[in-house]
């Protein structure tokens, strides 16, 4: 057990999903996964293992923003040992070429600060994804029928942004969508040598202002979760 997790020894397996909403973590296991078993409810971030085509995987609610993602991905790592970390969550489209339902797969991911940033001090560290993962997932993806983009996300580190401004930027720069959690989980995994993506699914778009009701988010995330489990596993 850690002072967030409260798995025992070998309830966790190697490769870990991370919504960042824990309910979000119990409707995926419940979906995809076989011979499901709660592992961790420590102050109801809910964790689940359990099986994908007979493969071990564990999925772990994160929390909203890096702070809280930093510390589940540092004691699955440091603890748990876990060696594949892929987030699976929303994002807001930030170019015209992105619709809703569409899944990102975000190669780097540009912040403003993150809990690391400490460490770095003046150096700009830009953190990448692990290019294996990135290739099965698109594969995963365009075998699906799902329409997916490549590139560069941004990773806030506050929800209610009062710097339009810099959203004016990212999307000048080709920034495709934004989100609160990859940045860290990315600096993370190459801190540790380990894998990590984000598959990402567009539920708002800051440009157009459209955003997916609540009753049709579930069916849109489902092709990202599967495309998060091929890519970990094919």
């Amino acid at each position: 057990m850690t002072i967030h997790i409260g798995a025992k020894p070998g309830d966790i397996a190697e490769t870990v999903l991370l919504p960042g909403d824990p309910y979000r973590a119990k409707w995926a296991a419940e979906t995809f996964l076989e011979d499901v078993k709660l592992i961790n409810e420590v102050r109801g971030m809910l964790g689940f293992t359990g099986t994908w085509k007979g493969h071990r995987v564990t999925i772990q609610g994160s929390g909203m923003g890096m702070p809280s993602l930093s510390i589940y991905a540092n004691e699955l790592i440091k603890e748990y040992n876990a060696q594949t970390l892929i987030r699976i969550g929303s994002c807001g489209g930030m170019q015209n070429k992105v619709a809703l339902r569409d899944v990102i797969l975000a190669t780097t991911s540009s912040t403003l600060s993150t809990p690391s940033r400490g460490i770095f001090k003046e150096l700009q560290f830009a953190p990448t994804c692990d290019f294996d993962l990135l290739h099965k997932a698109y594969h995963a993806a365009e075998a699906r029928g799902v329409p997916t983009h490549v590139g560069g996300i941004y990773s806030a580190d506050v929800f209610y942004d009062e710097r339009p401004d810099l959203n004016e930027q990212m999307t000048r720069h080709g920034i495709l969508a934004v989100e609160m959690e990859a940045a860290e989980l990315y600096t993370l995994a190459s801190r540790y040598d380990r894998r990590a993506l984000a598959v990402l699914t567009v539920s708002d778009h800051l440009i157009t202002g459209e955003a997916l009701p609540s009753e049709d988010r579930e069916k849109s995330f489902g092709d990202m979760v599967e495309i998060a489990l091929e890519a970990a596993f094919t």
